[in-house]
């Protein structure tokens, strides 16, 4: 089954909304909420902060991955706005 041009924009869209949220709370809540360092070696504290940094970095990855496809996407829009 094929999709169309503007499910696929859609999905584009959803995907990085969401893949942005999750950069949004995990930056927040590293930055926040959570110790900064390690404090004397591991801990609960420190592992939920490596887990939430390691899922931002990757989220991080897949954001921009997105974006790359949504101006692909949008490509031929960009470019007839740029000969005007």
């Amino acid at each position: 089954m094929a999709i169309n041009r503007s499910a696929k924009l859609w999905y584009v869209n959803v995907t990085s909304f969401i893949l942005f949220a999750i950069l949004a709370s995990t930056g927040s809540i590293n930055w926040l909420l959570l110790p900064r360092g390690s404090r004397g070696g591991g801990g609960f504290l420190s592992s939920i902060l490596h887990f939430l940094r390691d899922v931002h970095e990757w989220t991080a990855l897949l954001f921009i991955l997105t974006v790359v496809v949504h101006i692909v996407l949008h490509w031929g829009y960009i470019r007839s706005r740029l000969k005007k």
